[in-house]
């Protein structure tokens, strides 16, 4: 019998003469020399089967596979990506890195090491020449002795800095001009709408667009990180309690909610021209309709085909407020009564004076800062109500939603101050 079977089958003996053992008694010190340990062996057999997966080529020829990838993910019943994963690196050991080789053979680096340690060697251009590589590869297996794979990743990235450091400026200006073009070209954005009120966004864009994305959206989401509601440490993972004051809201969440009020901050006369005109969003509306608490608008100059093409009464006339959205209101008969001009909006002068004036959010208890809050009809447009500072009160995104649902009342308080609570 060939050693590395016999190996094999010592390893699966020893293994199961310990299969019935209960860990839970064994010692402090022990457990966590077992532990080490048993990660070293983990990695070394891991090591030993890549070693052999990487001599196996005719095993699969035999069979017919493909490679012994495709035949380890059939009669290992494993993924075949990671059988993939495994064949890439058994490769790469056994026929271009031996000073990595040679160090998860001994212990002294873990197969998720390995991964990044190659990956990292694998980026290095070849015009920095042969012994440079190598000299790359061997300070990184050093580094592995003190930096988890996540820190190897990032010391990969400059490993010439340390390696070559005469030559690391260049290199990394070329580098980043390829990751620019490649960025550039793979940039895809995509929007598709579900049918149940909400759109799927997906995008993948450059790192400086998503860092500057990034950097706005946090502008709206920050101030919001002192209301007692929101929890800081809140994740993706968290649930959320139901709508209404005290509800725990997650940072995804949070971010989505910023999305949304940077879109109605910006300033249209400074985007391009949109079918003859600055980019403004026209909904046609039943005038019964926008004066009551439910009916629906349709939004008129939506892409074609997207699904973005209603919403909601209480949703038109909140964007009336602050957003450039031009209601076209329509009679009993259908014929246009009114279309809105951008006028409609409060100007920039009343805005720095309610800013003056109120100085944060209005709502009871929000100090939401009053640059970061929207201006409100306290009496809506649709109801008579004027674009002036007496009608007008400065709502956070949060409140100025909570303004147009018509799950709340509101009651101006006698210092200004709006109270909301529930409808029973």
């Amino acid at each position: 019998m060939h050693p590395v079977n016999e190996v094999a089958e010592e390893m699966s003996a020893s293994l199961k003469s310990v299969c019935d053992v209960n860990p839970t008694f064994m010692s402090t010190d022990e457990k966590a020399s077992a532990l080490l340990s048993l990660l070293e062996v983990e990695s070394r057999t891991a090591e030993l089967r890549m070693r052999v997966m990487a001599a196996a080529g005719d095993v699969a020829e035999g069979e017919g596979f493909r490679s012994i990838a495709t035949w380890l993910a059939h009669h290992g019943h494993v993924r075949r990506a990671d059988a993939a994963a495994d064949l890439r690196l058994a490769e790469a050991l056994d026929r271009e890195r031996p000073t990595l080789a040679a160090g998860v053979r001994e212990g002294r680096v873990t197969i998720a090491q390995a991964r990044v340690i190659a990956a990292a060697v694998e980026a290095i251009p070849d015009r920095v020449g042969c012994d440079v590589i190598e000299a790359a590869e061997a300070k990184l297996v050093e580094l592995a002795a003190d930096h988890d794979p996540s820190d190897l990743a990032k010391l990969g990235r400059r490993i010439l800095e340390v390696v070559d450091p005469d030559r690391f400026e260049d290199e990394e200006a070329r580098r980043l001009a390829d990751a620019e073009k490649h960025a550039s070209e793979r940039q895809r954005l995509r929007m598709r709408a579900l049918g149940d009120g909400t759109t799927r966004i997906t995008a993948v864009v450059p790192d400086a667009t998503a860092a500057r994305l990034g950097t706005y959206l946090h502008a709206f989401t920050n101030p919001r990180l002192a209301d007692g509601a929101v929890r800081a440490n809140a994740t993706d993972q968290e649930d959320e309690k139901p709508a209404g004051f005290g509800a725990r809201v997650t940072q995804p969440r949070r971010m989505a909610e910023a999305f949304t009020q940077l879109l109605e901050t910006l300033d249209p006369t400074r985007l391009p021209i949109h079918g003859g005109d600055a980019t403004h969003v026209m909904v046609t509306i039943p005038f019964e309709a926008l004066k009551r608490d439910l009916g629906v608008a349709t939004i008129d100059n939506a892409t074609p085909g997207d699904g973005f093409d209603t919403i909601t009464a209480a949703h038109a006339r909140r964007l009336a407020c602050t957003a450039r959205i031009i209601p076209a209101v329509l009679g009993t008969h259908g014929e246009v009564l009114d279309v809105g001009r951008a006028s409609r909006l409060f100007t920039k002068a009343q805005r720095r004076a309610l800013a003056l004036r109120d100085g944060t959010c209005r709502a009871e208890g929000c100090d939401i800062p009053g640059t970061w809050s929207e201006a409100h009809h306290l009496v809506p447009w649709a109801h008579g109500g004027v674009t002036d500072l007496d009608n007008a009160a400065l709502l956070c995104s949060r409140h100025h939603h909570r303004a147009h649902d018509t799950a709340y009342d509101l009651t101006t308080l006698a210092n200004g101050d709006l109270r909301f609570h529930r409808r029973t």
